[in-house]
């Protein structure tokens, strides 16, 4: 999609990041991209290591500002928002799944998938209720009082997910959420991501390298040196195969 629609949830138009390299050089992390995300669309973000997907997905989530162009959610733009607004959007709308966890240390899984409840002001008997089925969705219901040093890696990836969505947001963003994980949990995590697209009307953006990505998503890019070079709808359907699954 090149152009941008009127009711995306996200809008990237013309987008660039840059960043200074070695000697005087600058590194075109996001070089003037145009994307939108519609209500309860999937896209895979692919490409090789180093050609920005993981800047893509941080202007996304307003943790940096474009040097160019606009970042709009559901038709706001992004780039000046105080610190506060950033933080209830980041806390309210969105939900991301970090490729390095982020977990808090000594604390159990349950408490980390309900950090976002627990910092929105929410009791923590009742984040603790809250975010009890999103553990069991994520195949974790008899690891609660884990902490992060007591899981595996697999499992601190999905304690990461459960916490990405158990604020119910509108936009998804995920930087590798299978990497940590194997075949059949990779595949397992993929479809509950579709299902959370189709059932919640959220917009999904997942970073992979992982072809499986491409089963369930509605439409595959390809970044390479900050460019889209590719943006095309996937050879398997994404509906179908959600169905498939559910």
């Amino acid at each position: 999609m090149s152009a941008i629609a009127g009711d995306a949830v996200l809008e990237l138009d013309g987008v660039v990041k840059h960043y200074p390299g070695y000697g005087g050089d600058v590194v075109r992390a996001v070089d003037g991209v145009t994307l939108a995300i519609d209500p309860g669309e999937i896209v895979a973000l692919l490409g090789p290591s180093g050609s920005g997907k993981s800047t893509l997905l941080m202007l996304a989530a307003a943790l940096i500002e474009p040097d160019a162009g606009v970042v709009r959610f559901e038709g706001r733009t992004l780039a000046g928002l105080s610190a506060g607004d950033a933080a209830d959007y980041q806390r309210r709308k969105i939900g991301f799944v970090f490729q390095s966890f982020h977990l808090m240390a000594g604390v159990p899984a349950v408490e980390n998938a309900a950090i976002k409840l627990l910092a929105d002001g929410m009791a923590l008997k009742r984040a603790r209720r809250t975010a009890l089925p999103w553990l069991d969705r994520v195949g974790l219901a008899a690891r609660l009082n884990h902490t992060p040093d007591q899981l595996s890696g697999g499992e601190r990836q999905r304690v990461a997910i459960a916490r990405a969505l158990v604020n119910e947001p509108r936009l998804i963003l995920a930087d590798e959420p299978t990497g940590s994980l194997d075949t059949q949990r990779g595949a397992e995590i993929l479809a509950l991501l579709a299902d959370i697209a189709r059932q919640q009307r959220a917009a999904v953006l997942i970073v992979t390298h992982d072809s499986q990505a491409g089963t369930i998503a509605d439409r595959v890019c390809t970044l390479r040196d900050g460019r889209l070079i590719d943006d095309r709808k996937p050879l398997v359907a994404a509906p179908a195969l959600a169905q498939q699954h559910g």
